[in-house]
């Protein structure tokens, strides 16, 4: 569910051990995998560039990866998901 309200805290005021970097395109815009210590919500955030005047979006993760396609932030996503479970040949 996208929200994008204006009164909902920045990320750079969150608590940093609940908000990890997704990815940073050339152009400035920022993904984050952000959690809600509160409700427990896990959620990815996109911050737009200042210059594209856009507004700060909030997607549950699988509307993210289900409207995104595969661009590098929703990648960087699945790497980050992939990394949680491990290489079962490494042991």
């Amino acid at each position: 569910m996208e929200n994008d309200s204006p009164d909902r805290p920045a990320l750079a005021g969150a608590d940093m051990r609940q908000v990890r970097e997704l990815y940073a395109s050339s152009n400035g815009d920022r993904w984050f995998l952000a959690r809600d210590p509160g409700s427990g919500r896990v959620f990815v955030r996109h911050e737009p560039n200042a210059a594209s005047g856009g507004r700060k979006a909030e997607f549950e993760i699988g509307e993210f990866l289900a409207r995104g396609g595969q661009g590098p932030e929703h990648q960087a996503l699945l790497r980050l998901i992939g990394s949680l479970v491990g290489d079962p040949a490494r042991g």
